[in-house]
């Protein structure tokens, strides 16, 4: 091979160089400022759209998933690490909390994908009820231990944040305690102090437990579920507003995200949204100074087989497949809103 032979292979190779060395510096760090959330200190609204069950769905499918995403101006996505819905286990980590392969690699691997689009990923954890697999990190040694394996396993990675317990406040197989969360929270913040971290509720907080979660639990942010019926929509930004002058009061201003909002075939027969249900929550969400709102789908609860099973099961059809006309319509108006 000549000179001018190698001369060019090797620019190639530094150039390639070049490319992955800016792509892992361009990775975006999800931070907080005030009452919103930045990315690499710019303030952002997240916009994110339920991924529940991605563990398990085909690489390509995710990718086609994620570009598809952007042009709709998605920014993040929530991902369970303890997803076992249709009998198909795919959590990242073990009831006990321990790593289980693949599914492990393939969160970091989701998690580096939507950091070369910009996007942010939540991952969360649940005790589980028997509906999404058997219940799972039922002590508190099995809870700090699954925070553990994922704080440490994807510690390099700054786009995601840490749901310590899905829906904490219900009485059941998912309960934590606030005690429980304090606990966890000092140790993802010990091992990595700029990990943002929360725990979702089940409906709207009260004022006793927003101040328990901003003075004892310190969460990073507050995650509310906002109740599944009708009417809910016209009340977001009303509630909005109740919880920041609540915080005012206690004494510590965070932000709010709604991240898992009502959702198309969780109730049929007496609330099943439509595309204005949808523009209205996420724009009181935004103009009462929400930090994000979530596109929640899932499964058709009324049918036997769960179909279409959304982003609960992605491992023969990717999400937007599985979405129907209604949510389709509400994808063509959210091209036309302004988030950010």
């Amino acid at each position: 091979m000549n000179s001018e032979k190698l001369f060019e292979k090797a620019f190639f190779l530094f150039g390639i160089c070049l490319f992955i060395t800016s792509a892992a510096w361009t990775e975006p760090e999800l931070s907080i400022k005030g009452t919103h959330f930045t990315l690499d200190g710019e303030p952002v609204f997240l916009l994110g759209i339920s991924y529940y069950g991605a563990l398990g769905a085909p690489r390509d499918s995710i990718l086609q998933d994620l570009n598809e995403m952007k042009t709709y101006g998605f920014n993040w996505i929530r991902v369970w690490a303890t997803w076992a819905a249709f009998d198909n286990d795919v959590a990242a980590v073990d009831a006990n909390g321990e790593a289980r392969q693949p599914f492990l690699d393939n969160l970091k691997w989701l998690i580096e994908q939507c950091g070369q689009r910009g996007m942010i990923v939540d991952v969360t954890l649940s005790r589980g009820n028997g509906v999404t697999g058997a219940p799972r990190l039922q002590t508190p040694e099995t809870h700090q231990r699954a925070a553990r394996t994922l704080t440490q396993s994807l510690q390099s990675l700054r786009n995601w944040y840490l749901d310590m317990g899905n829906e904490r406040n219900i009485k059941d197989k998912r309960y934590i305690s606030l005690d429980e969360l304090a606990d966890v929270r000092k140790l993802v913040k010990s091992l990595d102090p700029r990990r943002l971290v929360t725990a979702s509720w089940g409906g709207d907080m009260d004022k006793e437990e927003l101040r328990r979660s901003l003075l004892e639990v310190q969460l990073d942010f507050i995650a509310p579920q906002r109740p599944r019926r009708a009417g809910s929509a016209e009340e977001t930004a009303i509630q909005t507003g109740v919880y920041f002058a609540w915080m005012k009061e206690i004494g510590r201003v965070i932000p709010v995200h709604y991240q898992e909002p009502f959702r198309r075939g969780y109730s049929s027969k007496s609330f099943d949204p439509q595309a204005a249900d949808f523009i209205q929550d996420l724009k009181g969400a935004i103009q009462s100074g929400a930090a994000g709102w979530c596109f929640h789908n899932g499964d058709q609860r009324s049918r036997d087989d769960g179909q279409p099973r959304r982003s609960f099961d992605m491992r023969g059809k990717r999400l937007f497949e599985q979405l129907d006309e209604v949510e389709m319509d509400f994808l063509k108006q959210l091209k036309s809103m302004k988030t950010n």
